[in-house]
């Protein structure tokens, strides 16, 4: 469920180019900013001319060579704009792109980050995307969102959720490769994800696999005390949390003024304990401020919607993408944080390019 905007599928995700990107043939940059440099000044960065991205580049350059009259920012550099997107779009070998422009803007060191975007297939349209970056160089803005920037941008994020992610876990003990589910057991998306989620903790064996609350109140009355509820099971038992959320998920229709007590403890039998304490438990300020906590740390690390995936930090949508998909983007993450995610050898599908 989708609670406020939309994360930049083209930043936080790469299935597509950024937020804000015009679409067609465009092959040159944008208007510069005001009274731009003819050429770099003394210790300015020089233009980037190679393509990016893995593998065999196309025999034609789909790219206009970049002029150093667009290059009038100091920061960030060429080198660490290409770091970035190879996080976010290396898992596609098919894709290519050359940083086109870095220019100042009118607003103190808030730099603008143009980028031509195509893929190897012939007569492939190039796209320009923009992106702005922060004063300190940790943020990148597109359209109406806001994500991690830099050479390794999810890597504070990761941190974070080491530290602070406390929902109940399946898979393997090391936080080596994370992968936190945010999600509100009233959401309709979150109950469907949950196949999913079951086939990630099958197919990636070193996965440290959470379940993370992060009850919409706004929208759904009772996914705040469903979530109460879940961490006194867990507490008792952790395993008995996932009988628990699935009971709740699959009568989610019940979780009504009428039937929405009921409902609960009916979740918390068929995981095997007492209702009653479960409920006492639930009232409690110390489980309150639990749930108060998970809300946090879903603000905190950009979450917008759910269900959502933090795959070491990387922000992933569960809704809308498909699993050969997922899979991929989740062992690129891996590799790039030098991990492997203990998946059976398999065949990544053909082309991944939009």
């Amino acid at each position: 469920m989708k609670i406020s905007g939309w994360i930049s599928v083209g930043l936080a995700l790469g299935v597509t180019v950024v937020a804000g990107a015009q679409t067609g043939t465009q092959t040159a940059p944008p208007k510069p900013a005001p009274a731009p440099q003819t050429a770099p000044a003394a210790g300015q960065q020089q233009p980037a001319l190679q393509l990016h991205n893995m593998g065999e580049l196309p025999k034609a350059d789909p790219f206009p060579v970049p002029n150093p009259k667009y290059f009038t920012a100091d920061a960030p550099s060429v080198d660490t704009v290409n770091a970035f997107l190879k996080t976010l779009w290396g898992y596609d070998p098919n894709r290519i792109w050359r940083v086109e422009a870095i220019q100042k803007t009118t607003a103190p060191s808030v730099s603008k980050v143009v980028v031509f975007v195509s893929d190897k297939t012939p007569n492939a349209k190039v796209q320009p995307t923009a992106f702005f970056v922060s004063p300190d160089g940790k943020h990148a803005i597109a359209g109406d969102s806001v994500i991690p920037f830099g050479a390794t941008p999810f890597a504070d994020l990761r941190k974070m959720l080491q530290a602070r992610s406390d929902g109940a876990t399946r898979g393997a003990t090391s936080k080596d490769l994370m992968l936190v589910e945010f999600a509100d057991m009233q959401c309709p998306h979150c109950k469907e994800a949950q196949a999913t989620m079951d086939n990630l903790v099958k197919d990636m064996p070193n996965a440290h696999v959470v379940f993370q609350s992060y009850p919409l109140v706004e929208l759904h009355p009772y996914a705040y005390k469903a979530a109460a509820y879940g961490y006194c099971v867990q507490k008792q038992k952790n395993d008995a949390f996932f009988v628990y959320s699935a009971a709740v998920f699959d009568a989610q229709d019940a979780l009504t003024a009428e039937t929405g007590d009921e409902t609960l403890k009916s979740a918390v039998t068929k995981a095997g304990l007492d209702p009653a304490a479960v409920d006492g438990c639930a009232a409690t300020p110390a489980t309150k401020a639990q749930v108060d906590a998970s809300i946090k740390l879903a603000e905190d690390v950009g979450v917008e919607q759910t269900p959502m995936l933090a795959v070491n930090g990387r922000m992933v949508p569960l809704t809308g993408v498909a699993y050969d998909l997922l899979k991929t983007i989740i062992s690129f993450q891996a590799s790039l944080d030098g991990v492997s995610t203990g998946a059976a050898p398999g065949v990544a599908p053909p082309s991944l390019s939009k």
